[in-house]
């Protein structure tokens, strides 16, 4: 038997995906753009990129692991998306303001995928991934607006957060007026 056979003399073909887990990471960020993270599956995302459903054990050894990258590479989304709007303000407190709402167009865009970078930590024991995402919010924070202590930090990720969420629940309609009226600062 050569090596290209099994057991049963079918012939089958080498295999080789390339980087698997930069591929089940991104057909993962497609499937949060049409379903919540509560019904991805391992093995849906198996068949999506065209691997068998144990390959995805090499990189991802439960769902849990799957969503917890995903929630990384989300969080490193919004942060870009914060950083780049910052920029593009001349920064100062019109860059802050526009950090702000770079934060709600991105969750209004994301819904999924936001909601699982604040979620996914609850659960996962990642290397204290909710505390560094949480740093990283409050540190965001400190470099747009300024010398702020952290409960005023925390107060307005509070604000820009609670609005995000009652707009992705249907409590308060999406409105680019009101969001510029909550925030502040020019469009």
């Amino acid at each position: 038997m050569t090596a290209h056979e099994n057991s049963v003399n079918m012939k089958r073909t080498a295999y080789h995906h390339g980087d698997l887990a930069a591929s089940l990471l991104a057909e993962g960020l497609r499937a949060l753009d049409a379903q919540s993270a509560e019904t991805i599956s391992l093995r849906a995302l198996a068949r999506a990129v065209g691997v068998s459903a144990t390959s995805v054990y090499r990189h991802f050894p439960d769902r849990e692991a799957l969503l917890s990258a995903l929630a990384r590479e989300g969080a490193r989304r919004l942060s870009r998306a914060q950083r780049e709007a910052f920029e593009r303000a001349g920064g100062g407190r019109p860059g802050f303001a526009a950090t702000g709402r770079a934060y709600v167009r991105f969750a209004l865009a994301n819904p999924s995928l936001f909601r699982l970078i604040f979620t996914a930590a609850l659960t996962e024991q990642d290397n204290g991934f909710a505390q560094r995402r949480t740093d990283a919010v409050l540190d965001i924070t400190a470099e747009f607006a300024g010398p702020r202590d952290r409960v005023e930090a925390i107060r307005d990720w509070a604000l820009i957060h609670g609005l995000v969420m009652l707009m992705l629940d249907g409590q308060v309609p999406v409105d680019d007026a009101l969001i510029e009226r909550i925030i502040g600062g020019p469009a």
